[in-house]
């Protein structure tokens, strides 16, 4: 399964987040957000009207970039500081 895993440090507290794609039974996109290894934040993307897409695989990709992205610059902009 492709993702990303990146530590991210905002307001001196390491977050860690981690992103990929959850399979073909799921068919959604899951980004979870951690610190401590606890987890504060998920985040799912389904992507079920794509499936019969002969580009599947790069809207995916696409899905993973964009939402894994999206949550670095949430974390980078406080939007977890209250937890």
């Amino acid at each position: 399964m492709p993702g990303y895993n990146t530590d991210i440090e905002h307001n001196g507290l390491m977050f860690h987040v981690q992103t990929q794609d959850q399979g073909a039974n799921t068919q959604y996109v899951e980004s979870i957000v951690y610190k401590s290894g606890k987890v504060l934040a998920s985040r799912r993307t389904y992507y079920t009207n794509f499936l019969n897409s002969p580009t599947l695989n790069d809207k995916i990709n696409k899905i993973i970039d964009e939402q894994h992205e999206g949550i670095l610059k949430d974390i980078s902009e406080g939007t977890f500081d209250h937890l």
